[in-house]
C-alpha cells in the first residue's frame, strides 16, 4: 500500500467467526505508521466472538495497549475482564457512538487515560434485513444507516484530532455488499449503509493526507454468527 492511501481489503471468508485475516490486516492498517507498542481503540466488543472482540484480542496478543468501547459500559468491561483472565490489560469505556459529541468527549476520556491514540478500529455496526425497497420500513432504513454509517462518521469525526498527533490511522468494517457485483436484494440499507462507509474512508483518506493520517476499510462476507443466521436465513446464505 502507499503511504497516506485509501484501501479496501475484501475476503470471503464465510463462515468464520475469528476471521485471522481480517484481523492480521487491522494490524497491519496500524502498524505501518506506528512500529511497536501502539494505543488501539477498538469499537464493537459488545458480545463475546464479535469480530471487534476477535481484533482486540489480536492487538493485545501482539503487546498493544488495547482500549474496548462498547455502548454500555458494562459491556465493555465484561469483554476487558476476559481478555485481563488471559493476561492481558485491556481498557474499557461505554459510549452511544451514534452521539458525535459523546464520541469527541469519549476521545479526549481515552487520550488522558493512555497519553495517545496510534489507531482506530471501528468494528461496530450491525446486519438486519430491509426487504424489498417498495416494501420497506423507513425505520429499518434508518437503523441500518444509525447502526453502520453515522456511527462511522461520528467515530472519524471524533477521534482524528488526536490521530493527526500520531500520525496514526483509523480503520473501517465495510462489507462484500458494498462491492460491485454484490447480491443486496433484501438487505439495501445495510448495503447503502456500507456504501457510504466506504466513501467516508475515502474523503477521510484524501482529507487527512496532509496530516499524515491513513484510512482503509476491510470488507468481510458473511459471518457465521446467530444474530446473522436469523437476520439473513431467507436470502439463500450457506454457511456450511
Amino acid at each position: 500500500l502507499s503511504d497516506w492511501s485509501s484501501d479496501v481489503c475484501s475476503s470471503d471468508l464465510c463462515a468464520k467467526p475469528f476471521a485471522p485475516r481480517w484481523v492480521a490486516k487491522a494490524r497491519a492498517d496500524a502498524a505501518m505508521t506506528t512500529p511497536g507498542p501502539r494505543s488501539v481503540v477498538v469499537t464493537g466488543v459488545s458480545r463475546p466472538g464479535q469480530l471487534g472482540d476477535a481484533i482486540a484480542r489480536g492487538f493485545a496478543a501482539a503487546g498493544d495497549q488495547v482500549v474496548l468501547v462498547a455502548r454500555r459500559a458494562d459491556d465493555a468491561v465484561a469483554c476487558a475482564d476476559a481478555m485481563t483472565a488471559i493476561g492481558h490489560r485491556p481498557l474499557a469505556f461505554g459510549c452511544d457512538l451514534a452521539d458525535p459529541e459523546a464520541v469527541r468527549d469519549l476521545a479526549t476520556r481515552i487520550t488522558a487515560a493512555t497519553g495517545r491514540i496510534d489507531a482506530v478500529i471501528h468494528a461496530a455496526g450491525g446486519f438486519a434485513s430491509s426487504g424489498p425497497v417498495a416494501a420497506s420500513d423507513p425505520a429499518a432504513w434508518n437503523a441500518q444507516l444509525t447502526t453502520n454509517l453515522h456511527t462511522a462518521y461520528a467515530v472519524a469525526r471524533g477521534f482524528l484530532p488526536a490521530l493527526r498527533e500520531r500520525h496514526g490511522s483509523i480503520t473501517f468494517i465495510a462489507s462484500q455488499a458494498a462491492l460491485p457485483g454484490a447480491r443486496v436484494a433484501g438487505v439495501s440499507a445495510y448495503a447503502v449503509a456500507k456504501g457510504g462507509v466506504l466513501a467516508l474512508m475515502r474523503a477521510i483518506a484524501q482529507e487527512e493526507r496532509e496530516h499524515q493520517v491513513r484510512a482503509n476499510a476491510v470488507a468481510p462476507g458473511t459471518l457465521d454468527r446467530k444474530s446473522t443466521r436469523l437476520n439473513s436465513s431467507h436470502l439463500g446464505i450457506s454457511y456450511a
